[in-house]
């Protein structure tokens, strides 16, 4: 009689979507893949859930300013801000507390989880690159900091500090990150 109540109600939950998992395995959600690189191509500058949501997190979890998402679409050049895909978080790269926070959260997404997965957090979040203080780290390159100099500038010497992101970290996210379909935002971000 129990064997027939309980795999009655394991159908039951399958035929209504239950999960019927044991919690410590259910718990195991695998790593995503590192973000490919994906520009800029049309052009719809509201903010995505994902951004969003990711961007608020960060400035309340790490302190700094809310620099924004948009872009309008006739200024400037490729960016995907004007996607709704990338916003800004305002720290000062010649501000001690500002590097810290900046190198805390970097330490954070970049680190190797316990399972092996290299720079896990950022790969859960849909980070595609981050630029910060004439560094570039970016999924497609397995977030490896490069050197960066912005296309508007030849030298670092000529570059504005905003161009050279000493004056804001700068992070654009996957269309999957953006829509907050990657596995940090599952259970985080209202539907």
């Amino acid at each position: 009689m129990f064997v027939r109540r309980t795999v009655q109600a394991c159908l039951l939950a399958v035929v209504l979507g239950l999960s019927v998992v044991a919690p410590s395995s259910a718990a195991f959600v695998p790593v995503d893949p590192y973000a490919d690189y994906v520009p800029q191509a049309t052009c719809r500058p509201w903010a995505k859930p994902g951004t969003a949501f990711l961007s608020h997190w960060i400035v309340r979890r790490h302190g700094g300013g809310w620099g924004g998402i948009s872009r309008p679409c006739n200024v400037g050049g490729t960016s995907e801000h004007k996607e709704g895909r990338a916003f800004d978080w305002t720290l000062n790269a010649a501000n001690a507390r500002d590097r810290a926070r900046a190198r805390a959260f970097l330490d954070l997404v970049l680190r190797t989880d316990g399972r092996g997965n290299h720079a896990a957090l950022a790969r859960r979040m849909g980070i595609m690159y981050i630029i910060w203080n004439d560094r570039i780290y970016g999924a497609y390159d397995h977030f490896r900091a490069r050197p960066y100099l912005h296309s508007g500038c030849r030298t670092l010497a000529r570059c504005s500090k905003t161009l050279r992101h000493r004056d804001h970290l700068h992070i654009s996210l996957s269309w999957r990150g953006a829509r907050g379909n990657t596995s940090w935002y599952a259970g985080r971000m209202p539907r």
